[in-house]
């Protein structure tokens, strides 16, 4: 790891501000970033970590103080500029064209010509790049058929074919395996070994531990301190992010449903054409029923089925006692079955509406007269939502698209709960979330099973699914195989059931 005194400054920031309408999302920040280092921007969602990356990356201009680049001020800021002064930026969504190959989408922009003609040999140009990386991509593959990793390692290429010395990653890890994060530390290093500085905005406070030089912790917009990562443990890091000690990560179980109930939901033998091949399950109301399995094994293609976006090939379906297979998403919310997906740009949100919009987007036949919407009650519903899961800023008419993922996760989980759930499906809902707002979707989650209110959860990481729920099954290619109370297991051993590793095989390890 880099010792920062010895080391370049490339990147200074001296007394940044930065401020979107009434809300100050950068306030007097200064900052040293190094050559050579990995140096990790740490925060509650909405605490201006990625606001600051994209400051660097020339993507927003700043109110006041200076962006300095090799130690002169730079007059204006935008990101052609920052890309020839060797500054990128990888976002978390990542900003590909899926239909070109490999080599096209790194030399996008970039390609050489002759009066205007593109010339041939991109994917020499390409081939020579990757052997000096490493990374053994295809150029000629078409980036739609990659995985996410592989397309984050397209986005590395692109930066450095145009010698960027600096690169903002924000987020990089929250679509990721746990082998495929490994896989991002270890470019990370290599890239600060090859003296380029690597920005990391996560929220993965592990995985910032293990790769970063140095850690600057920023709460509501400025900067709390910067800490060598050895100096530091991950408690404490939590504790300067949130200015207070951490409560608990989860709160008490809810009280378990009476056993006499009858089930809210109840699927039997379910059969699609998207990878499920016999999946069995039931949940009664005022329960927390989880599905654990790998990533692949079915689980979100069950529940997309129950919902009805997807087709039901054979088995049965049954909500509140009725039929409920080939019923449509429409009729789902309608009857008081809504789902809230994993994906929330694509399935949950329309970023380019307010808050108010999104919120009151599920309920909008309840406020409607005649074709016409009443806005005051409207108004009333989003707010109410938005102060109850403590919506940072509480501006319900900004687009929703301004808020950081956090706010954005908790405005969907707010749609949700505007319809007046009897079943709520919750996908992956605290994926890209900090610690301080995954607690409050704890406590929300473990409110609504109190308030009798069914719940199917589903979460890549299995921890939340053994300290929340009442019951939950093991699900693998697309079955169910198994059920565990998980008050009585531990995330250890829903792994060696999700591997099928025997009791045998476990004692002999």
């Amino acid at each position: 790891m880099t010792t920062r005194e010895t080391s370049e400054v490339l990147v200074e920031l001296r007394r940044v501000g930065k401020r979107f309408g009434a809300t100050q999302a950068l306030d007097d920040v200064s900052l040293e970033i190094r050559s050579g280092e990995v140096h990790a921007i740490v925060g509650e969602n909405g605490a201006g970590k990625s606001t600051l990356g994209k400051v660097v990356a020339g993507l927003y201009s700043v109110d006041q103080g200076d962006v300095v680049i090799d130690g002169t001020p730079v007059e204006r800021w935008n990101p052609e500029l920052a890309q020839r002064r060797g500054v990128a930026m990888i976002a978390q969504e990542l900003a590909l064209v899926p239909d070109l190959t490999v080599a096209e989408n790194v030399y996008l922009g970039a390609e050489k010509n002759v009066l205007g003609v593109l010339s041939r040999g991109v994917n020499d140009r390409f081939t020579a790049l990757d052997a000096e990386i490493g990374f053994n991509l295809d150029a000629g593959a078409k980036v739609r058929n990659l995985r996410i990793a592989d397309q984050q390692k397209v986005e590395i290429l692109r930066s450095l074919a145009r010698q960027a010395r600096v690169i903002v990653m924000d987020e990089p890890t929250s679509s990721l395996t746990a082998h495929e994060m490994t896989q991002l530390e270890d470019l990370m290093r290599q890239l600060a070994d090859r003296g380029c500085s690597v920005i990391y905005v996560s929220h993965f406070l592990d995985s910032v531990l293990r790769v970063s030089d140095n850690i600057t912790v920023m709460r509501d917009g400025r900067r709390i301190e910067t800490v060598s990562s050895g100096s530091v443990t991950k408690h404490g890091l939590v504790t300067s992010m949130l200015g207070r000690e951490m409560d608990q990560a989860y709160p008490d179980r809810a009280a378990a449903p009476l056993s006499d109930s009858s089930p809210a939901l109840s699927v039997a033998n379910l059969k699609t054409d998207t990878g499920v091949r016999d999946m069995s399950f039931t949940v009664h109301p005022g329960e927390i029923v989880g599905l654990l399995g790998l990533v692949g094994s079915g689980r979100t293609e069950c529940l997309r089925a129950v919902f009805g976006l997807d087709g039901i090939v054979s088995g049965t379906v049954e909500f509140e006692g009725r039929d409920w297979a080939g019923r449509g998403p429409k009729d789902s919310i309608a009857a008081g079955l809504v789902f809230v997906s994993e994906d929330r740009h694509k399935d949950g949100l329309v970023l380019e509406r307010s808050v108010r919009e999104n919120i009151a987007l599920s309920s909008l036949r309840e406020r409607s007269t005649a074709g016409f919407v009443s806005i005051k009650q409207e108004k009333s519903i989003a707010l109410g939502q938005a102060q109850s899961l403590e919506m940072r800023p509480l501006d319900i008419e900004l687009p929703v698209g301004w808020f950081s993922g956090g706010n954005q996760q908790k405005a969907l989980l707010a749609k949700a709960l505007a319809a007046r759930p009897k079943l709520i499906i919750l996908d992956e809902p605290t994926r890209g979330v900090d610690v301080g707002a995954k607690r409050t979707i704890y406590e929300l989650i473990t409110r609504l099973a109190e308030e009798g209110i069914a719940v199917l959860l589903i979460s890549s990481e299995h921890e939340e699914i053994v300290e929340l729920a009442h019951r939950a099954y093991l699900v693998s290619d697309g079955r169910t195989f198994d059920h565990i109370i998980p008050a009585e297991t531990t995330v250890e051993d829903v792994l060696f059931r999700l591997f099928h590793v025997s009791p045998e095989e476990e004692s002999a390890a």
